[in-house]
């Protein structure tokens, strides 16, 4: 099935490929087109689709008249407004930017998650989700849904196709027993089922390590197979917004970071022993 996030992504990356070096700022695209300059932003993140209409527009003024181009993104820009999202059931819970990023990991081919205070959502057990949802202040009525979403998210570990998955947890993450402690011993068994997955590797930063570079905030770092889809990098807000970024800079120093954070974290063969010992603490 087509991603509609997908499509945009790799119909917005060809674009910029595309885009002639005179044309440098969002405002000429806008009063060039006659276009409002919140629908050349909303265009440009990906957050609404490009009609066929507009995309002839903007294709004429970047000065691309070779027709199998144009017929390509035709083609692509059709698809991605006749796609259909997997999360769109969840527009009720979840804001836009949240189910974007959700479409972006059922799409990518590495995920890359930096976490220092919860499990990540892709390794949750739905207890352990239930009472997270309840420390972000989510009504009792509103949970199941948003559990229910876990588990749409969670196919992606098992699916045909997955992705690789990395993940890096502060020790942090695993001593503190959300739920209490039946739900807590749960959750760090589920970690170790999860980490025998061939595809899925989660390395501990352990807490005797002191001060490290994850220490300037949790992200993920998504790539993608298409030669022309950027990596984007995810940023969750503590307010409960969002920040996307696909910017080459920002990609490539957040790419450092992680790599930097796996080699000061512990292997990923140590991690039944952190588990074990967070158990034991229980």
């Amino acid at each position: 099935m087509d991603n509609a996030s997908a499509l945009r992504r790799q119909l917005l990356a060809e674009l910029r490929r595309l885009r002639p070096p005179h044309v440098v700022t969002q405002k000429q695209v806008a009063d060039a087109l006659d276009w409002s300059p919140s629908k050349v932003t909303r265009i440009e993140n990906g957050s609404v689709s490009l009609s066929v209409t507009d995309l002839r527009a903007l294709l004429a003024y970047y000065g691309v008249t070779d027709s199998g181009v144009v017929n390509g993104l035709v083609d692509l820009a059709r698809r991605s407004r006749r796609a259909r999202s997997p999360f769109a059931a969840f527009g009720d819970v979840f804001s836009p930017d949240a189910l974007r990023f959700f479409d972006y990991e059922h799409s990518a081919t590495w995920i890359g998650s930096i976490e220092l205070l919860v499990v990540p959502g892709l390794l949750q057990t739905e207890h352990y989700a239930r009472t997270v949802m309840g420390v972000h202040g989510v009504g009792a009525e509103r949970v199941e849904r948003f559990v229910s979403s876990r588990r749409v998210r969670q196919e992606v570990l098992s699916r045909p196709d997955p992705p690789t998955l990395s993940f890096i947890l502060d020790e942090s993450v695993l001593l503190r027993a959300i739920g209490g402690r039946a739900v807590m011993r749960a959750q760090l068994e589920h970690l170790l089922e999860a980490a025998a997955r061939p595809n899925v590797e989660i390395r501990i930063i352990p807490l005797a390590l002191g001060e490290h570079v994850g220490l300037r905030g949790p992200f993920v770092l998504l790539r993608f197979s298409g030669t022309n889809d950027p990596d984007v990098v995810y940023i969750e807000q503590r307010r409960g917004d969002a920040i996307f970024q696909d910017e080459l800079e920002v990609i490539a120093n957040h790419g450092r970071l992680f790599a930097e954070l796996e080699k000061r974290a512990a292997s990923p063969d140590d991690l039944s022993a952190y588990v074990k010992r967070a158990i034991d603490r229980l």
